[in-house]
């Protein structure tokens, strides 16, 4: 088994379709506008752009991709099993440049969360996200 506990605690940035967080004390319907996001058709988008993230990172390297209730971990699924899993609104953990970095969705957010990226990993994964319309931002510290 893998133990991927540590790579939670590593620094980590946002892969979202929002080019930054959202301060706490910002006007406007954050939370109307996420609940609105999450439905169907739209939420199918969003994860659509996910997968083809991860698809194209698989050219990069190889994964392991763990659905998270069932911790069972594939090598490197087939383009078309991992599309499923992300459409599929499944969590998931997704360990690559030799389990030393992570991304995990939970399957109900409109982003993915990228641990312990090196300056290599993190500029790619922003070329790959940005070419999906989305964005790359390291959240604040909360106090």
């Amino acid at each position: 088994m893998i133990d991927i506990e540590d790579l939670f605690s590593k620094p980590y940035w946002i892969i979202d379709i929002l080019p930054k967080q959202v301060p706490a004390d910002a006007g406007g319907q954050y939370f109307k506008i996420e609940k609105y996001i999450l439905t169907p058709p739209r939420v199918d988008a969003i994860n659509q752009k996910f997968a083809d993230v991860l698809l194209k990172l698989n050219c990069y390297y190889d994964m392991m991709v763990c659905v998270v209730d069932e911790d069972k971990w594939l090598e490197n699924p087939a383009p078309e099993i991992l599309t499923q899993m992300v459409l599929d609104c499944k969590s998931l953990n997704v360990l690559f440049n030799n389990a030393q970095e992570m991304i995990s969705i939970s399957g109900d957010d409109h982003f993915m969360t990228l641990y312990n990226p090196d300056k290599e990993t993190l500029e790619l994964i922003t070329s790959l996200a940005i070419a999906e319309g989305l964005h790359v931002w390291k959240p604040e510290k909360i106090s």
